[in-house]
């Protein structure tokens, strides 16, 4: 593997292992862009009608642009994607006992490959809603401790020996203590320094505590958990990083939706009016009006970033046997003919020009006719603002297990033509 590869996929490991939950992606990547030049914006507040690089995060949620050196009212470049991967989450009454074990509820978020989640050590991460006077004010917290397990049955106690298929309901609940360990928010509350009944709410998930590592006996693996779709909010911070370092004839521009893998319906997933709000408000700085923004958009084109389904070794039955996908064979670009994906012609034509540009192969991904077909953030983001979309992504196995595997040539070769396509 050449050495910036492997670098490239071990900042990767070093990405993830620092976001255990979607806000603290947006953390992760708001650090990343402070660090750069970026300034973040409240929404809330007036924007500066100067040209320069700025965020919002709302949330889960995070939106950063560039207009330097770019000219005003030129159409916007969109790489998306989520920051929310699935996982067990805590309940709202989260203290249980049974059979004399104190336990914490839990409760499966999207599609949770739940097996995978059995006998890990897992930590906690995420945020409350914490009283300071009579203001609420929010606070990440963070436990990278293995506080939490979910024990399998043994195979002695199963019905067949084959193993169990655990119910969401009574089978994921993490044993926490034997009797005398403190309440799980009480614990937390300490954890952020502040009185259990200052605790006002919450949105709390488990994480694996293995941390990511670059495996293979060449080194030329990641495993890791969360590359679903961590995978893209690294590839595409480390393009808009890029894009603004050579301004082309457009607006680079990224937008990272919590909220992808329940539906995107929220204030801040892919169906709400985030990235329409910030989008029109770049516009309005640069002295335009609705007609400008309409006009603007469109002539912009978005790249919905998400994870692909690499053929299994174990299972290539499972897969469309005319287009196998390769780890570490370079970018996917994904075509449903019933619009699971958002790619038609032009925007495979757009993408399918970046990565030449970026000197990296191009895959194309179909989905079995026979099998039910997942999707992305793509369709809703092309029906919410009416932008050219195309959904692309990077080749992976066991797509929502608790670990997940892609490829280490894959992650610069990814971020590359993320980049290629944000800066013509």
């Amino acid at each position: 593997m050449p050495p910036t590869t492997n670098a490239t996929a071990t900042r990767l490991c070093t990405f993830i292992d620092a976001s255990p939950s979607p806000f603290h992606v947006c953390a992760t990547v708001a650090a990343q862009l402070t660090d750069a030049g970026f300034v973040e914006l409240a929404e809330a507040a007036a924007w500066p009608v100067s040209e320069g690089k700025y965020f919002v995060v709302r949330g889960g949620s995070l939106v950063a642009w560039s207009t330097e050196g770019v000219a005003p009212l030129a159409p916007f470049r969109i790489v998306g994607g989520h920051t929310d991967s699935p996982n067990l989450r805590v309940k709202q009454h989260p203290d249980l006992t049974s059979a004399g074990w104190q336990l914490v509820g839990l409760e499966p978020y999207g599609g949770a490959w739940l097996n995978s989640w059995l006998d890990r050590d897992l930590g906690l991460s995420g945020r409350l809603a914490v009283r300071v006077g009579n203001v609420v004010q929010q606070k990440l917290v963070r436990v990278d401790r293995p506080i939490l397990r979910v024990p399998q049955l043994a195979i002695h106690l199963s019905e067949d020996r084959k193993g169990v298929h655990p119910d969401p309901q009574r089978h994921v609940n993490a044993v926490w203590g034997t009797g005398t360990s403190p309440g799980l928010i009480e614990y937390l509350a300490a954890e952020v320094g502040v009185d259990a009944d200052a605790v006002l709410g919450w949105e709390l998930m488990t994480h694996d505590l293995a941390p990511s590592s670059v495996i293979g006996v060449e080194s030329d693996l990641v495993s890791a958990p969360r590359l679903d779709n961590q995978g893209t909010c690294y590839a595409g911070t480390q393009a808009l990083l890029a894009a603004v370092q050579e301004p082309g004839s457009v607006v680079p521009v990224l937008a990272l939706f919590d909220h992808e893998e329940v539906g995107s319906t929220s204030d801040r997933g892919a169906q709400s009016d985030l990235l329409n709000t910030v989008l029109e408000r770049v516009v309005l700085a640069a002295g335009g009006g609705r007609e400008e923004f309409l006009r603007t958009m469109s002539e912009s084109v978005c790249a919905s970033g998400d994870m692909a389904h690499a053929t299994h070794p174990n299972y290539p039955d499972r897969h469309e046997p005319a287009h196998r996908i390769e780890i570490n064979g370079g970018p996917v670009l994904k075509v449903n003919q019933n619009l699971r994906y958002a790619t038609d012609a032009s925007g495979a034509g757009v993408f399918a020009l970046a990565c030449e540009q970026a000197g990296v192969p191009l895959q194309r991904y179909v989905h079995r006719a026979d099998l039910p077909c997942g999707s992305t953030i793509g369709p809703i983001t092309a029906a919410r603002t009416g932008l050219s979309t195309v959904d692309v992504g990077a080749a992976q196995l066991a797509m929502h297990s608790a670990r997940e595997l892609m490829g280490a040539h894959d992650v610069a070769a990814y971020a590359a033509a993320l980049a290629a396509f944000l800066g013509p």
